[in-house]
């Protein structure tokens, strides 16, 4: 299939690796002109690299910290007209109530939520002024099914995740629809640390870590990035335009609920 999104323009945050790579990898594949993110140059260039040996695809870098101002208005500099954000940022690391103070709260809402907002907000005008725009965040399948040791986490995104749903009721009008991608157990350098804590609190191998998370995912695998990315180049493609203010779960068939 033919996504009609070739030489639309994309930014795809926080993509030197994991979730943000492989996105940036599957747009590629369909000609879209892509810009990759991130806070370290050596990287990035390794990203480069590794969308141009599995696509044959030369795609741009542009090194930013999402999170601070000065580099988010660099970027809004920088794009004049952009067709296709993707959101994405590390997320804070599991623990509990006691663990997070005002400070880790703060951290958490300026990566998950702000800055993502932040940046809808700067380049959603133009998108709909020119009848198209396709913005995907990447949140997580906690924002259905929320866990304790997550909670920090699973609150920022789904702050996002509300004013994504109140923003796409007035942008779909203009062909800029706005997604949330709700990943769980891809298999990327997240789910190795999820692993490797794992370890240290059960004193497990990392085989039997690995092990044990996949015996929670109902398909009894990881996901593969590769999926993970085609899904998203999907709900950025011109046969999209009528999905919007969407919340779609990647894992494995695991969540319990039915909406």
């Amino acid at each position: 299939m033919d996504l009609g999104i070739k030489n639309r323009v994309a930014l795809v945050c926080a993509s030197s690796q994991g979730l943000g790579l492989a996105c940036a990898t599957s747009l590629a594949k369909e000609g879209v002109l892509v810009y990759i993110n991130g806070r370290n140059e050596e990287r990035l260039a390794l990203a480069k690299a590794s969308i141009l040996d599995k696509t044959g695809v030369e795609v741009n870098t542009i090194q930013a910290d999402i999170t601070q101002e000065a580099d988010r208005q660099r970027l809004f500099d920088h794009f004049k007209s952009l067709d296709i954000l993707i959101n994405n940022n590390a997320g804070p690391a599991p623990g509990s109530m006691k663990d997070w103070d005002h400070d880790a709260w703060i951290e958490a809402l300026e990566g998950n939520m702000l800055a993502p907002i932040l940046l809808i907000r700067g380049f959603i005008t133009g998108m709909r002024e020119r009848k198209f725009g396709r913005i995907i965040n990447i949140t997580s399948a906690m924002v259905k099914s929320p866990r304790p040791h997550m909670a920090l986490s699973t609150t920022a995104r789904t702050g996002l995740t509300a004013f994504s749903k109140s923003v796409s009721l007035e942008s779909v009008v203009d062909n800029v629809t706005i997604n949330n991608l709700l990943p769980e157990r891809i298999d990327t350098p997240r789910q190795q640390f999820m692993a490797e804590r794992l370890m240290k609190l059960n004193n497990w191998s990392f085989e039997e870590a690995r092990a044990k998370i996949t015996e929670t995912v109902a398909a009894k695998r990881f996901g593969l990035p590769e999926e993970f990315g085609d899904a998203c180049a999907f709900l950025c493609s011109a046969q999209a335009g009528f999905i919007s203010g969407q919340n779609l779960q990647l894992d494995g068939g695991s969540y319990h609920g039915l909406i």
